[in-house]
């Protein structure tokens, strides 16, 4: 009897935390939401955001689902790199005039901007610290605040035909997004200031030239290079992807703390409405 339980006992390691860890490597990573549409591709998860991101993003459980994806793409040892393609459909400055109009006229409520900022807050704080190196790519016309969801990622691609349009100052509104921390810090206080208060759109060459974008490509060959891009991260050691990005965002620890700061000054500028 003693053997028999003894050789029970000794085809269960399953129940171990390297079973765990199989299983979790077994994960299946395709899904789809209201959100995004991802597919696992070797060692790569290439996200595809939807469009009509600013009203779909003001459902906290839009936000639940994103984080809670890129909580399963963390726990995947297996996983190198995360591909995220904006929707090619971008509408620009109109999709957010159009929010904020229905805002500030008391047709949409104003805890929806208070969800539009913490949603796209805790998706950049949870970018930035992944444990996977995250490659963007965008196309379109961009506006400042998807500008700064790129920034948040590693490595950023776009189309010839991107145009970044800062469409919050005229409506007497602060960025969000963490702008003025992420251009602040790549690119001083001066030009920073100077980008996020242009009138003039700001072309994909010119992102380039400033360093606000790492590459160009015609628009047909968006996706593929980024997933090229993916494939030549994904090439190196998991822990060193991992631990390199660490070491380069340690300059960005107090990003938290920005996006309180953000926040206060984004009640202020609408009138205090927000609750």
């Amino acid at each position: 009897m003693v053997l028999a339980l003894h050789s029970i006992k000794k085809s269960e390691p399953h129940f171990g935390l390297e079973g765990e860890k199989r299983m979790i490597e077994k994960m299946n990573l395709d899904e789809e939401c209201e959100f995004f549409t991802a597919e696992r591709l070797d060692e790569i998860v290439i996200l595809r955001l939807k469009e009509d991101l600013l009203f779909r993003a003001t459902d906290l459980s839009v936000r639940d689902k994103v984080l809670d994806y890129l909580e399963r793409v963390s726990r995947t040892d297996s996983i190198k790199v995360v591909v995220i393609i904006s929707s090619p459909k971008a509408t620009g400055s109109e999709e957010y005039f159009d929010f904020y109009h229905r805002v500030l006229t008391s047709k949409f409520d104003d805890k929806y901007v208070h969800r539009l900022h913490n949603v796209f807050a805790q998706i950049i704080l949870r970018i930035v610290d992944l444990n996977k190196i995250v490659v963007h790519a965008n196309s379109g016309r961009v506006i400042s605040l998807f500008l700064n969801v790129s920034l948040a990622c590693d490595y950023r691609i776009v189309a010839d035909d991107t145009v970044f349009q800062n469409p919050y100052f005229k409506l007497g509104l602060v960025p969000i997004g963490g702008g003025a921390f992420f251009l602040s810090r790549r690119l001083g206080r001066s030009k920073a200031l100077e980008i996020l208060l242009a009138d003039k759109d700001i072309t994909a060459d010119e992102a380039k030239k400033l360093g606000i974008v790492d590459k160009v490509v015609p628009q047909e060959e968006l996706e593929k290079a980024a997933v090229d891009t993916a494939r030549y991260f994904a090439q190196k050691p998991a822990r060193s992807l991992a631990g390199l990005k660490k070491l380069i965002n340690y300059s960005l620890m107090d990003l938290k703390d920005y996006m309180a700061l953000e926040y206060q000054e984004l009640i202020k500028a609408i009138g205090g409405r927000l609750y």
